[in-house]
């Protein structure tokens, strides 16, 4: 049997869509979000991210976020990787 282990998935959730306002997080229709995908790392989220906000780019209402799922889903763990980096906020 092999001692080694799997990287952890690092869990990223990418959606967006029209704001009540451009200043605010306040979707204008909900059932209107855009849910672009799940992805595996930060760095695919980020991609999925450009292509999505680059479609919508001349429009000021429309915004894309990028959610660290994996955070959410073992924030203990994240809190001590992110203080074993030195960097009380952790990283992507």
């Amino acid at each position: 049997m092999s001692d080694t282990t799997a990287p952890r998935q690092l869990l990223h959730l990418v959606f967006g869509g029209e704001l009540v306002n451009p200043t605010s997080n306040q979707f204008a229709d909900l059932d209107k979000v855009d849910i672009v995908g799940i992805y595996g790392s930060y760095a695919e989220a980020l991609a999925a991210w450009q292509g999505a906000a680059g479609k919508t780019v001349d429009d000021a209402h429309v915004r894309y976020y990028i959610v660290h799922l994996h955070r959410l889903m073992d924030p203990a763990h994240e809190q001590e990787r992110a203080m074993l980096s030195g960097h009380p906020e952790g990283d992507a």
